[in-house]
């Protein structure tokens, strides 16, 4: 296969039952993205570069702007789902009554939205402006109806969020936003899971994971139902995460243990607790914040799950 050939391949998942809108690419490999590859003691090297996909997905409630995440785009219906019930907004899967997924493809799609964005001002150069703004990005649309009592929580709660893939808390203003009372989500923390396990676990997921294989950029939440794996990929890993749990409350399922590729900071916990997580596991560290709330309420918390080592901060007896 030449290069040509592969200028224009992409990375998609198949979608399923819930995602009904078309898969959308996690790694692409395009004549725009290149890289130079330097080797000791040989001459620079130029090649064609595969990248994660990054796109700007825009959260519509109810016709209601409520947030922006910089995410992979592909399982939005997932991510969608999983995002309002980690912010609060939904209780279970059977609140959202519709959604619908749509692709920004042209400049006049594009300031469409950006009008609709412009709520501070109706200057039409500024609206220009915008929408060279959105030109430069990947941008999709997701539109939910929510039942009216959701609707109504989230006109009490109505924030803009300017998602970060890097940290699920950014644009968060409010100290009770950041830092929630969890306690109606207390549980009984269960025995640790055992390392051969966490081992396997953590082998088919290495397996598994074709766009980080391919672009190393993408982190990844999975688990282990009725001995298959599911596993979810993103440029974040709040919204890997958040794509996990979406499938969960679609397919009703418990999450004994759930496997991320990431460190273990305060949103994943927090996340966590809300979907009944029994264990939350890292291939790197937790954050004190993490440990500290996840044995308030109950929350098994492992880290460092390489090597054929894991190293469990909660569920054993203080040294």
């Amino acid at each position: 296969m030449t290069i040509d050939t592969l200028v224009h391949t992409e990375l998609r998942y198949p979608s399923d039952s819930f995602a009904t809108s078309p898969a959308a690419p996690l790694a692409r490999l395009t004549r725009q993205h290149s890289a130079q590859l330097q080797r000791e003691s040989q001459p620079i090297q130029s090649q064609q570069a595969l990248l994660a996909v990054e796109a700007a997905v825009a959260i519509v409630i109810n016709g209601i702007h409520y947030a922006v995440l910089m995410a992979s785009p592909n399982q939005l219906e997932y991510l969608a789902v999983g995002f309002l019930f980690s912010e609060g907004l939904i209780n279970r899967a059977s609140d959202l009554l519709d959604w619908e997924v749509t692709h920004l493809e042209s400049a006049e799609q594009a300031a469409t939205i950006a009008d609709a964005a412009a709520t501070c001002t109706t200057e039409p150069e500024t609206v220009h402006a915008l929408a060279e703004q959105l030109a430069d990005y990947e941008v999709y649309v997701v539109n939910l109806v929510l039942n009216q009592r959701c609707h109504q929580r989230i006109q009490a709660q109505r924030r803009l969020l300017a998602g970060r893939t890097g940290c699920g808390m950014c644009g968060i203003t409010g100290i009770a936003q950041a830092l929630p009372d969890l306690s109606d989500y207390q549980q009984t923390l269960s025995s640790p899971p055992p390392l051969g396990r966490l081992l396997a676990i953590r082998q088919r997921m290495d397996c598994a994971q074709q766009a980080h294989l391919m672009t190393g950029a993408v982190h990844a939440a999975a688990t282990v139902i009725d001995d298959e794996l599911q596993i979810f990929e993103d440029v974040g890993r709040h919204n890997a995460l958040d794509k996990l749990i979406g499938w969960q409350l679609r397919h009703k399922a418990e999450l004994e243990c759930v496997v991320m590729t990431s460190r273990l900071s305060i949103e994943l916990v927090q996340k966590s607790i809300r979907a009944q997580v029994g264990w939350l596991v890292g291939m790197s560290a937790p954050t004190s914040t993490a440990v500290r709330t996840a044995e308030r309420y109950g929350l098994g918390l492992a880290g460092f799950l390489r090597d054929n080592r894991v190293t469990y901060y909660t569920g054993y007896p203080s040294l």
